[in-house]
């Protein structure tokens, strides 16, 4: 700082966060002057100019040419700044909005790969597994629809139902206590998705978890050696089974999709009283 009030070039650049070259083009298309020229011909900024200068500047990040940002400044009054500044605080705030979905999305996904990061693949197991919060679809029509049409129907639905909410979230499926029980798990009950803002539930429970590789649909093999499993190690299904591709187009390629299913179970009735008899 030098001359008082007076900033040389060079400080008014360190202090606005604005170039040299960047000011002498602001300089040279008359968006903003020196407010004086010494003596020694340098040119001198006030440091009331600073405001003016971090104005230009954020207004040229929110995507305002120099030419309209010229002529605001020009014909500038109260009420018109007002209107601009709430329409780019407007703007910002859209852009925060989507720039959270895209972070709650990331972190699905992200989370979704790290889950089987340490998976044995070909390991059955039986395990706890807290609540988590899905956005789970209506039940699915297949009288004269595919599961195609079935999906088409679920992404249409939650456009309507919650057009905030967003979609861009991998989509799997579940299938009734009962079908699993009678051995028909060719296709979902119902869609859902994992959505942190989900009003649904995938309930606390014991889970028969196991894992298989292949694509969309192939999993008939794997729900048999599951439900093999479930009966040779004492327990017995009691609720929906969830099927999801923790590993999918967004990471492998589509012959290498690892699909995890996880059945609701409970400990058999007999085994249970064999545990009391002893």
């Amino acid at each position: 700082m030098k001359e008082g009030k007076r900033l040389s070039v060079g400080d008014f650049a360190t202090l606005s966060r604005v170039t040299r070259d960047t000011l002498h083009h602001y300089d040279r298309i008359g968006l903003l002057s020196p407010a004086l020229r010494g003596e020694n011909r340098y040119r001198y900024y006030s440091v009331q100019q600073l405001a003016s200068v971090n104005v230009i500047r954020i207004m040229q990040e929110l995507g305002m040419s120099l030419a309209e940002i010229k002529s605001l400044m020009a014909r500038r009054t109260p009420q018109q700044m007002t209107e601009i500044l709430n329409a780019q605080i407007e703007k910002i705030d859209g852009t925060i909005s989507n720039w959270a979905q895209a972070r709650k999305l990331l972190l699905t996904l992200r989370n979704m790969i790290q889950s089987v990061s340490e998976a044995d693949e070909e390991a059955m197991t039986v395990t706890f597994l807290p609540a988590e919060a899905i956005i789970r679809g209506n039940l699915n029509d297949y009288s004269g629809k595919t599961p195609y049409d079935n999906l088409v129907d679920f992404y249409q639905t939650m456009k309507e139902n919650c057009p905030d909410l967003s979609l861009n979230y991998p989509v799997w499926g579940i299938i009734s206590e009962e079908r699993v029980k009678r051995g028909d798990f060719r296709w979902p009950d119902r869609y859902y998705f994992y959505n942190p803002e989900g009003f649904d539930k995938r309930p606390a429970a014991l889970y028969a978890i196991g894992y298989a590789r292949g694509g969309y649909g192939q999993t008939d093999e794997l729900y048999r050696r599951l439900i093999g499993y479930i009966e040779e190690s004492g327990f017995e299904i009691c609720g929906d089974a969830y099927e999801e591709y923790p590993l999918n187009e967004v990471s492998v390629s589509e012959d290498n999709y690892l699909v995890r299913l996880m059945i609701t179970v409970r400990e058999a009735e007999q085994s249970s009283r064999k545990q009391r008899s002893k």
